[in-house]
């Protein structure tokens, strides 16, 4: 992000009249260095006098809103918890790649089935992408697809199998897949009914950076519900988070040319043309625990607000462990994931049966992501 430069008072005046060639002036008993006729004591109280204003203003936008911001935070993740704010039992796992390219052996499929038992989880979303840009799929990236269909079915009964499909966007760079074109939707429309005929149970996407009010992507969800709905199968989609300010994506937009968040009625839009959509609440820049917590509460609560009953509504729990600008593992754990998720919807909307939680990943989780999981949802 661009910093603002505040402007020196007098900076830019040109030379007065009378001053000699070397640009400065003495005079007075006290040996005082004058510039311009002005002791240095007198250019500073009038510097000051005119630059208060522009430091008053910088600390009332730089400083002020994040603090009112965070206080709103760290009072949404406060309160009691709803003893009927737990699994519904619609619940959702994404899985990586290792599960359908024959890394993975029955070995691990029991394992996997052990690991899920006495949990809520309904769908696990497998990592059986990505799309070509141009939105086809080659049937190469997932010859061990039956093979694990066949054994999730065996082994867990109830749990579908949803292929994850995803690829880079082009909306902040030059090459990725492009909604615009009507023949990349077709394609991706093509490579849903492909992974049904594969024999997956469903279809969930992530694409991305994908920004709000994006109306190739209504569209591409109008033709593909047409295509699930006609074989009785899932659409799902991950979502962008909600803007926690009217208009935050916009400003965002503006500033750095890439959007973080969807407006709250986009986000409605998406959820229903879909029969999930799953909250991606992590990666929120959050320094600390109880901040990150609100923030979760937050977003609940938003998207609770827009998605419709006859939509499972998911919110996303970081079983993953990074340290960066963007994710701070000591400030975005499960638990407080878990809380805010509990809090947001008792506040919002407790009687909600379409509602889970979304765990990214299984390649990254540890058993304390686990044990978190289970003891603050279960």
């Amino acid at each position: 992000m661009s910093r603002y430069r505040v402007p020196r008072p007098g900076g830019n005046r040109s030379r007065p009249p009378g001053v000699t060639v070397s640009g400065r002036l003495y005079g007075g008993s006290s040996g005082v260095t004058t510039f311009g006729g002005l002791g240095l004591n007198g250019r500073l109280r009038r510097w000051w006098r005119r630059g208060r204003w522009w430091v008053l203003g910088l600390v009332l936008v730089l400083v002020v809103p994040p603090l009112f911001g965070a206080l709103a935070l760290r009072v949404s993740y406060a309160g009691d918890l709803r003893d009927d704010a737990r699994t519904r039992g619609k619940d959702a796992f994404w899985i990586g790649h290792a599960w359908v390219d024959g890394r993975k052996k029955d070995a691990d499929l029991t394992a996997l089935a052990a690991r899920l038992k006495g949990t809520g989880i309904r769908d696990l979303y497998v990592h059986a992408g990505p799309l070509e840009h141009d939105g086809t799929l080659p049937a190469a990236r997932y010859p061990q697809a039956k093979w694990l269909i066949d054994g999730v079915h065996r082994t867990m009964p109830g749990i579908r199998v949803q292929a994850w499909l995803g690829d880079v966007l082009a909306t902040e760079g030059p090459t990725g897949l492009r909604l615009e074109d009507a023949g990349s939707r077709r394609a991706v429309v093509g490579s849903a009914r492909q992974i049904l005929d594969a024999g997956f149970d469903g279809v969930h996407f992530d694409l991305e950076p994908l920004h709000s009010d994006d109306r190739d992507y209504l569209s591409l969800l109008d033709d593909l519900g047409k295509v699930t709905r006609a074989r009785k199968a899932p659409l799902s989609v991950a979502a962008h988070q909600i803007d926690p300010l009217p208009g935050a994506h916009t400003a965002l937009g503006a500033v750095s040319g890439s959007e973080k968040w969807w407006s709250q009625e986009f986000f409605g839009e998406v959820a229903r043309r879909v029969d999930q959509i799953a909250v991606m609440s992590y990666d929120t820049w959050m320094p600390l625990e109880s901040l990150y917590g609100g923030y979760v509460a937050q977003q609940t609560s938003l998207a609770l607000e827009v998605t419709p009953e006859s939509t499972d509504l998911l919110m996303g729990l970081p079983f993953f462990h990074e340290d960066d600008l963007g994710h701070h593992e000591d400030a975005e754990t499960v638990a407080a994931a878990v809380r805010g998720a509990r809090l947001g919807l008792g506040r919002t909307d407790p009687g909600r049966e379409r509602f889970g939680l979304a765990l990214y990943v299984d390649f990254a989780a540890r058993e304390g992501d686990w044990a978190a999981y289970r003891a603050g949802w279960h």
